[in-house]
């Protein structure tokens, strides 16, 4: 399985250099921060994806294609956050079915290890989440940078990725866990310290509390003379 698939640097050729940065970009953005901005992410991905398959259905009925895209665009970007799961689950079972299917062709019953796959996604979501988020942004930004690598130099960056699929799949793999680390260390960074969470629930609950009780618990809580 080819990683940096040929047939996209082959049909990358000729694109500006506004799209081949915004490509980079977004997978440096991926690569870095998955994690924290995966509801737009989520929300970003199914919008434009209702959108183009709304534009494709209302071309292929003769409805018009514009309100189409438009409806099913803001529909799915709606539910997208509320079906952030179900995404995940789906995503984790594709992902471990083909993975299986790949190293076992003539392997049967593969719909067990889509469930299995699914259900470890959901259970490690966060985990799932960053994974799946460093992987896309390494693959996205690796296909940019070779379709620019190709454009601005004398570099056959097709004839590169046909002769070294082996290596690149290597480079893709540790760069992926480069970026899921990267994105587990905002995550313990972003956390509040633990001695401070007991401070403020005290004083949470302290608000809560009318004044007359709250005087009365003080009150009995001062330490006898």
């Amino acid at each position: 399985m080819n990683l940096i698939v040929p047939e996209i640097l082959t049909e990358g050729r000729g694109l500006s250099m506004a799209v081949i940065g915004t490509a980079i970009a977004v997978g440096l953005a991926l690569w870095l921060f998955g994690w924290r901005g995966h509801r737009f992410w989520i929300v970003v991905g199914v919008t434009v994806t209702g959108g183009l398959y709304g534009l494709s259905a209302g071309q292929a009925t003769g409805v018009n294609m514009i309100a189409m895209g438009i409806m099913l665009a803001l529909s799915a970007g709606l539910l997208a956050l509320e079906l952030a799961r179900v995404f995940a689950f789906l995503a984790a079972g594709t992902v471990v079915w083909l993975a299986v299917g790949a190293l076992f062709p003539q392997g049967k019953e593969l719909w067990l290890v889509f469930l299995a796959g699914g259900l470890v996604g959901i259970l490690f979501y966060r985990l799932w989440t960053m994974t799946l988020t460093s992987f896309l942004g390494t693959i996205v930004a690796t296909h940019a940078i070779l379709i620019l690598l190709g454009e601005i130099t004398k570099f056959d960056s097709v004839a590169f990725a046909r002769e070294h699929p082996t290596g690149l799949n290597i480079g893709i793999g540790l760069v992926s866990a480069m970026g899921l680390a990267i994105q587990g260390a905002q995550v313990r960074w972003a956390k509040p310290d633990p001695e401070e969470k007991p401070k403020d629930e005290k004083k949470k609950e302290k608000e809560k509390l009318p004044k007359d009780v709250q005087a009365l618990k003080d009150a009995f809580s001062k330490p006898a003379k």
